[in-house]
């Protein structure tokens, strides 16, 4: 394959695929593959597959890639065996992945990151001894001596760098590891020679650039991950942060890679509902300030978005990570103008962030293969002409289609609603979720690309389906009905009812169901909401405002961490959500977004109860017990959303006709909606057709 240095420049994006001078490194467009931790880093016999996932992402035309963060030393790991590029029995794993990005053509850098009051052992250190919020492990501060140590580690691992192959160094200076922990005066607290005033909190990273320059001369490129917005209290002024960055650009750094707030701030930074592009403007002071290099970063997904932030001068480079675990060949789609191609980052974390955090391998929701690519290889059908069936068009469907289809089969895609979509077309009408419809319009685009022949408003019958070599049935669930007297009642309605708009609720409602969909329904039903468009590239100022209104971001950056106070919009409802459980509500949503989840809800003013029984519904309303006392909730609907039942009725009917289909998504296990299971399912269904 040609590597797109060679290629010809987009019409469409021509800013994007103009190529750049990075220090010592030629790059053919503005683009960059930012760092990723998928959990492979850790151990030296995972490498090869490590090398793999980077080589597809060459393959599909990234240009420069930045590895996960390894660390200089042991007790910078981000967990007790966490990987690192610390001594010289660590080149040989990492020459795996250099040689492979080098054949296909791109340039890798390995970032240096040191997890600080974030490692998650007993040993971790940072500037004073502080605790993470989020990590049980206190830290114990790093003595003079042991901080001069940590900045001569940081310059050995730039130098075995050199030596395994890497073409750049990326120095993790963001999202609150040690380097940021120096910098904020709230996690350093020290009076001596690396803390006590702004300038002595810059002097360790400003060490460590300088040190990494020297060590590496002129042969590798050195990036400095920057926070240009800390979003915790405390945090760096704006003042701090150019300082820093003017600073860094003196001591030979060759390009900014921008970094968002810290990991325990509580303004959400990465997840779904943050605005595309969000914090463009805290990039575009940095960009201003510097004349090398400044790569905008967060929520950027779209090849348009990236356009608009390099045409408006935010920035003179983007980075994007999780779009690369969606689509390895971003890049080759957008620089030859196929962007309605890319299979689009939605940004839900369940298969990347989550897996990181709970230590399981990353992958991708949408794409199933990603850093399983030797697992998930496709191969053409060994039997031309194979007719395959697929019932039910949600996501598990729609993605077997395709993947079928890619495979070779002709397919026969049936869907008894007019529209397609399943649980995914619900999901894009939640505010916050709008992401879930550029995923319905790739589908849409890749099942016409590939010639499916899609029948809406039709219900499949087992005679017409037995004609096929082949049935995956993926027919998804339907709501459970609650079963108490009165459930018949009208002002009872299914969850799918409210959120498809056949139902408006009045002024005051239970939600019965607090899982993930009895959240989504009350993040429904607190915003207003009309017709489900797809989200501009970049949001208006004011609708970035109401936003940053609601999580506390300073946007003119005149306090410290740029935070200030929460003022979400109250909900122009009463609503109660209620639970069989007596444990915290919500406390089964995802590790990385369901803190997001509650913080809207609660700010809305949702009333929460717990340990309920539900009696019965009448006239005046549903009638509870809660701890002992019985309650009535006087509201004018109650949203049923107390789980799913599978919908298989075909599969008796199949099996009787000797036909044994396949039985994938919310059709096989119908527990808490799961789209990550229900698409890999499916994948795998189809890989494993002979």
């Amino acid at each position: 394959m040609t590597h797109l240095a060679t290629a010809p420049r987009s019409t469409t994006f021509p800013l994007l695929s103009r190529g750049i001078t990075v220090g010592p490194l030629d790059l053919p467009h503005r683009i960059i593959m930012g760092s990723m931790h998928t959990g492979l880093e850790d151990r030296a016999e995972d490498f090869p597959q490590l090398a793999r996932f980077y080589a597809e992402r060459a393959r599909g035309g990234a240009g420069l890639m930045i590895t996960g963060g390894f660390s200089p030393n042991d007790a910078g790991r981000l967990t007790a065996d966490g990987g690192r590029l610390a001594n010289a029995d660590d080149v040989q794993s990492h020459r795996l992945i250099t040689e492979a990005v080098h054949r296909d053509g791109a340039k890798i850098a390995v970032q240096l990151l040191h997890a600080g009051r974030y490692a998650f052992h007993s040993g971790a250190v940072s500037a004073s001894a502080t605790h993470a919020p989020i990590n049980r492990f206190p830290a114990r501060e790093l003595s003079s001596g042991e901080v001069t140590q940590t900045i001569a580690d940081f310059v050995a691992s730039a130098r075995l760098a050199l030596e395994a192959g890497y073409d750049a160094i990326e120095i993790m200076g963001s999202e609150g590891y040690l380097i940021n922990q120096f910098l904020s005066g709230t996690t350093n607290l020290r009076d001596d020679e690396w803390g006590g005033d702004a300038e002595r909190r810059r002097r360790f990273a400003l060490e460590i650039v300088r040190g990494v320059r020297e060590a590496v001369g002129d042969r590798l490129a050195v990036i400095f991950r920057l926070s240009v917005v800390d979003l915790v209290p405390g945090g760096q002024t704006a003042e701090e942060v150019l300082s820093l960055a003017t600073e860094l650009e003196a001591a030979g750094v060759d390009l900014i890679n921008t970094g968002i707030g810290w990991h325990e701030s509580r303004v959400p930074t990465i997840v779904t509902s943050v605005p595309r592009a969000a914090f463009a403007d805290f990039t575009a002071r940095i960009t201003k300030t510097l004349t090398i290099p400044v790569a905008a970063s967060n929520r950027i997904t779209l090849p348009e978005t990236a356009e608009q932030l390099l045409a408006d001068g935010t920035a003179t480079m983007v980075t994007m990570a999780r779009p690369f675990l969606a689509d390895p060949s971003w890049v080759s789609k957008t620089l030859t103008d196929r962007p309605e191609t890319i299979t689009p980052c939605i940004g839900c974390n369940q298969a990347c962030l989550d897996h990181s955090f709970t230590g399981r391998t990353a992958t991708c929701l949408v794409n199933p293969a990603a850093v399983r690519e030797e697992e998930f290889t496709l191969r053409r059908t060994s039997t031309p002409g194979a007719t395959l069936a697929v019932v039910g068009g949600g996501p598990a469907g729609m993605n077997a289609a395709i993947t079928a289809a890619q495979r070779g089969f002709d397919v026969v895609l049936f869907e008894e609603r007019h529209e397609l979509g399943g649980q995914f077309r619900l999901a894009r009408a939640i505010p916050g979720k709008e992401e879930f419809a550029e995923a319905l319009r790739y589908f849409h685009v890749m099942l016409e690309r590939l010639n499916v022949d899609v029948r809406r408003g039709h219900r499949a019958k087992a005679d017409e389906l037995a004609e096929f070599d082949h049935v995956i049935l993926a027919t998804g669930v339907r709501p459970r009905a609650l079963e108490i007297p009165g459930a018949d009642a009208p002002r009872v309605h299914s969850y799918d009812a409210v959120i498809r708009g056949e139902v408006t609720c009045g002024s005051s409602v239970a939600i019965i169901g607090a899982g993930g969909i009895g959240f989504d329904v009350a993040e429904f039903l607190i915003h207003d909401h009309g017709s489900v468009q797809r989200p501009a590239p970049v949001p208006s100022a004011d609708e970035l405002q109401e936003w940053f209104n609601a999580w506390g971001v300073d946007s003119t950056f005149s306090t410290p961490g740029g935070v200030t106070m929460p003022a979400p919009r109250p909900a122009g409802r009463t609503i109660h959500m209620l639970q069989r459980k007596t444990t915290k509500m919500g406390i089964g949503l995802a590790p990385t977004s369901g803190w997001v989840h509650r913080a809207v809800v609660k700010g809305a003013d949702v009333q929460f109860h717990t340990g309920v029984v539900y009696e019965k519904i009448s006239e005046h309303g549903l009638h509870v017990t809660i701890d002992g006392e019985p309650h009535v909730l006087d509201v004018d609907d109650i949203v049923v959303c107390a789980g799913q039942e599978s919908v298989r009725d075909l599969e008796d009917d199949l099996n009787a006709r000797g036909v044994v289909p396949q039985v994938v998504g919310g059709a096989n296990i119908a527990a808490e909606l799961d789209a990550k299971r229900a698409i890999e399912e499916a994948t795998r269904a189809i890989i494993d057709l002979d």
